[in-house]
């Protein structure tokens, strides 16, 4: 992933003690049983509790007697972890969803790479578990799209209404900002970039005979 760092409200990281932008962070509340709930749309009552989005720290000793010395009883932060990234995938695609009524998305190469050529596109989605030669793709693209691997082929195409997809791209506009957040999440949480899993595929030789196209990600539909 790629973007302009963040200039906008920023929130104290619990276990970090640092303040750190919201979009990056994960609001919790504390419940009256002493159990930590999160709130990802950020608008449960109570006073919220913020972590970073990062499983270093969601999994480091320092957060479990940072969460302790605020009141949270035992709170098994795998489990937590576990429970975030399900829902924040959740909460992408029903964005992705969204955006298809709203006709601001496309799937497929052919479709992609016009929208791209036209300037049209605010996030473009490449599917995690494509082939190295179809992540290779769309490597260069305009300033204003930023590109996620963040999603599988199958769950970006249940989000789109077909059973799978590699390549999505999103218009600019309100849901495209939404799911950035959202995806930077989650990002996060899987402890692994996507500009790393770039650079790591851009790093790999083609294969004799030179690069082809895994059959189920025929550039004409995905």
């Amino acid at each position: 992933m790629s973007g302009a760092p963040s200039t906008g409200p920023r929130r104290r990281c619990l276990a970090r003690r640092s303040p750190e932008p919201k979009e990056k962070l994960v609001r919790f509340v504390l419940g009256s049983d002493g159990r930590l709930v999160p709130d990802l749309a950020g608008r449960l009552p109570g006073r919220g509790l913020w972590l970073s989005a990062d499983r270093e720290v969601l999994l480091a000793p320092r957060t479990r007697r940072s969460l302790a010395r605020a009141g949270v009883r035992e709170v098994d932060l795998e489990a937590l972890r576990d429970e975030l990234e399900r829902l924040l995938e959740r909460r992408c695609l029903d964005l992705i969803g969204l955006a298809r009524r709203a006709g601001q998305v496309v799937a497929g190469f052919e479709k992609v790479r016009e929208r791209l050529a036209r300037h049209e596109v605010a996030v473009l989605l490449v599917a995690r578990d494509a082939s190295a030669n179809a992540r290779r793709r769309f490597r260069h693209l305009p300033p204003e799209t930023v590109r996620f691997e963040t999603l599988d082929r199958t769950a970006l195409g249940a989000a789109l209404g077909r059973p799978e997809a590699v390549y999505v791209a999103l218009a600019p506009g309100r849901l495209a900002r939404r799911l950035v957040t959202e995806l930077s999440r989650l990002e996060g949480l899987r402890g692994a970039s996507t500009e790393d899993a770039v650079a790591d595929v851009a790093g790999r030789s083609p294969p004799a005979g030179g690069e082809r196209t895994h059959p189920d990600e025929d550039t004409k539909d995905r």
